[in-house]
């Protein structure tokens, strides 16, 4: 047992650093979930909390709030409709209805998310949290002992990867992190693959089919996990790896079969996912709303460099004092100091394979993740999903390279101790730059200046990487010139550099990432409970950005028009851009940026929303609106000229294209409870009077919705509900036509009689 454990110090060590890590979930019983900043930032929640904290509660990090806005609620509504024997294909809650496994971040297939299916949610999500650096250090400590480093410099290098800059930004997002972890795996059975060249063997043929499996197990469970954008990094980083090392192998051509037959597999156990995402994709307005990539912080700044050294140089958001460009989440790339001056040892002294590619992938990941001449190429060229991705997220390429270039640097400093003066310099003179610039501030022209009251900020957090650099430039220094001959004092250096990187990087890792109280985690107060008991069959809105932010009405079970997703639905985007502007305008750019957060609520357009409660701070004074409930500084008012779900109407006005459309919709804003617009190939005879009858849904799941209608002639049937696809419609069991009804929305004419119309949504 002891044996054992002295073998396998490392890993237990890494693994109780981890625990350590979650202590305040495994003893303070909180939550890695933000929720502070559910009660701390939006009503109705703060006025139900607001007795004991008139203020509103103190939370710690406002720039985490997506995951509580997006991620959580997408994953355990899918999981919700899972566990009820439903495949979770429909998000009724949000932008008027839109596709849930489709949209790739709600991650429904992800192998991990088996303990939400078991433990309630919140712990299973809590699960899913901690397993993310778990998982990482894991398969980086494989990784980096199959290239043969030691048992300590692949300790440094799995720590310095599971608490890297990209993965401590992203943690709590529960699926970008989740998605880039599987890297290290990926490359370890390449590695395993390409070695085992005698196929002829019946041992070896199992050590290959074991690894085939895990190298498709880890590739389909890293697309799985919910980021499209991290895979496809991670794609690039294992096509370029695979083709390094199978030129490095002697091109053995007989494997390249070996990895085709992975690419069909890898196709087919994933077509579940990206099949759908792909038609959302072609139907969203991803490649219409983007952000112009001229803006500040669409590139990570220059200047941002300086975070590898001294990671709140420019503030922290958790301290509230982050005065750099945009967003610190998405320009942190710090894994210690430790790592960095490793890494960068090994960049300048050590001539390896391994290491010149690594440090060929740093470099493709900093000249297009910085602004250059070549980071604009993509989007010059309009090259397709790069074109409209953020390119700091290749901060993860950079990280990745970066720990594992630290890993062979530690390998090298032991048995080169006098070389390492040199990166150490490097890092010295970095600080002594920062201090002097920092310093000489006053005397700089106006344009090169720190804004004079963050001065403060910048010189208090250079103090501490200034001492963890000072200590652990001593300790080398001990090492390299007066313990470098014995070998039991030199090894315990090594153990007090270490523990240094240790607590360095726990501090910074520990000041960024939130955990709080499970009580704060959407709680129900009488404004929700008032929703989501009156609301059934309506939607809701908004009228201040303070109130229920997009996405939230999923917590307590209510419809709402607003939303946020990258992957909304261009029709719906359109529709709410030209409500918005008053005018039958749908031209892009629309100016949501992913989030959709209509409160034009005077104009009669947004009536065809299926509105019946609008959420204020103040007092409307608009007399199609009534007050109906009121909590705190939340006002409910219910809308007068309310438009039921499902609905028949007098007339059908053709449309014989979009721009048609929304033209018309507009000219009959003030009819819309009785005309329709319909868009279709014979526009022109769906100009008609129709028969009214009664309509009433009598059964509303999240992918079937069944209306019993009466009607003496034929009639046509308008439903508020995004039009899309996958969706059908039986009319007593014969399916018919859906049309598109009131630009976005649903239409089928229905004949004469009592009839049972079926709406039922599918896969593909």
């Amino acid at each position: 047992m002891q044996q054992a454990i002295k073998k396998n110090i490392f890993v237990i060590l890494g693994l109780f650093f981890i625990c350590f890590f979650f202590n305040k979930v495994f003893i303070g019983g909180l939550l890695p979930i933000p929720t502070d900043n559910i009660v701390g930032l939006y009503h109705p929640y703060r006025d139900f909390y607001s007795k004991d904290y008139p203020r509103g509660i103190p939370f710690q990090n406002s720039l985490l709030t997506d995951p509580v806005r997006q991620q959580y609620l997408w994953r355990e509504l899918a999981i919700l409709q899972m566990k009820k024997g439903e495949l979770p294909l429909w998000n009724p809650y949000n932008f008027s209805g839109y596709p849930l496994l489709a949209n790739f971040q709600s991650a429904v297939f992800y192998p991990l998310n088996l303990a939400m299916f078991i433990l309630p949610f919140e712990y299973g999500w809590t699960l899913l949290i901690i397993s993310q650096p778990i998982l990482a250090f894991t398969f980086m400590f494989l990784y980096l002992r199959n290239l043969k480093i030691s048992k300590a410099g692949s300790f440094i290098g799995s720590v310095a990867f599971a608490f890297s800059g990209f993965f401590v930004s992203w943690m709590l997002w529960g699926n970008i992190v989740s998605t880039g972890l599987w890297l290290p795996l990926i490359l370890l059975a390449i590695d395993k693959i390409l070695r085992i060249k005698n196929h002829e063997s019946r041992i070896k043929n199992k050590k290959l089919l074991i690894w085939f499996v895990i190298l498709l197990f880890s590739s389909v469970s890293s697309f799985l996990a919910g980021h499209l954008q991290t895979f496809f990094y991670l794609s690039m980083v294992s096509a370029a790896y695979f083709i390094f090392r199978w030129i490095e192998y002697k091109r053995i051509f007989n494997i390249l079969y070996v990895f085709l037959i992975f690419a069909i597999l890898f196709l087919i156990s994933t077509a579940v996912q990206w099949i759908p995402t792909l038609q959302l994709v072609s139907l969203s307005a991803r490649s219409v709303d983007q952000v112009s990539t001229n803006i500040e912080g669409w590139f990570i700044p220059w200047q941002n460099l300086v975070q590898f050294v001294a990671p709140d140089f420019f503030g922290n958001p958790a301290t509230l004092n982050y005065w750099g460009v945009w967003n610190y989440g998405e320009f942190i790339g710090y894994i210690g100091l430790l790592p960095l001056i490793l890494a960068l040892g090994a960049l300048i002294f050590k001539r390896d394979k391994l290491v010149l590619f690594f440090g060929f992938i740093l470099t493709f990941g900093i000249v297009f993740a910085f602004p250059s001449v070549f980071s604009n190429l993509p989007f010059w060229l309009d090259i397709p999903f790069v074109s409209t991705s953020q390119p700091t997220r290749l901060m993860y390429v950079v990280n990745f390279s970066l720990v594992i270039l630290a890993a062979f640097g530690f390998d090298y400093f032991k048995k080169n101790k006098t070389r390492i003066i040199v990166p150490l310099a490097i890092v010295g003179l970095i600080f002594l730059f920062l201090w002097g610039y920092v310093k000489l501030n006053t005397f700089l022209p106006e344009f090169m200046r720190l804004v004079p009251e963050n001065l403060a900020v910048s010189f208090s957090n250079l103090r501490l990487p200034t001492l963890v650099f000072a200590i652990t430039l001593t300790l080398f220094c001990l090492n390299t010139f007066i313990f470098k001959k014995n070998i039991k004092l030199s090894n315990l250096i090594y153990i007090l550099i270490i523990m240094v990187f240790l607590l360095d990087i726990y501090r910074f890792a520990d000041k960024y990432t939130v955990f709080s109280e499970k009580e704060y985690l959407y709680p129900k107060t009488l404004a929700t409970a008032f929703l989501e008991e009156k609301s059934v069959g309506s939607r809701i809105m908004e009228a201040d950005a303070r109130i229920l932010p997009p996405n939230f009405s999923i917590s307590f079970n209510t419809e709402s028009i607003d939303g946020y997703d990258p992957l909304y639905l261009l029709r719906y985007g359109e529709l709410v851009a030209a409500i918005s502007r008053g005018e039958p305008n749908i031209n892009p750019p629309f100016g949501f940026n992913r989030i959709i957060t209509p409160q034009t609520y005077h104009d009669p357009t947004i009536n065809g929303l299926n509105i019946k409660y609008l959420l204020s701070l103040t007092d409307i004074d608009d007399e199609g609106y009534i007050k109906v409930f009121e909590e705190g500084q939340t006002k409910i008012y219910e809308n007068k000229e309310f438009i039921p779900r499902a609905f028949f109407i007098d007339r059908t006005i053709g449309a014989e294209n979009k721009y048609d459309a929304i033209k018309k919709y507009f000219e009959n804003k003030y009819d819309l409870k009785s005309v329709a617009i319909v868009e279709g190939e014979n526009f022109s005879l769906l100009n008609k009077k129709w028969n009214t009858g009664t309509a009433e849904i009598t059964y509303n799941s999240f992918n079937k919705i069944i209306i019993s209608v009466d009607n003496k002639e034929d009639g046509f049937l308008v439903m508020l509900d995004s039009y899309y696809p996958t969706w059908k419609v039986f009319i007593d069991d014969i399916e018919s036509e859906i049309l598109l009804t009131d630009y976005n929305f649903k239409g089928v004419i229905v004949p004469g009689g009592a009839k049972e119309v079926v709406f039922t949504n599918h896969l593909f």
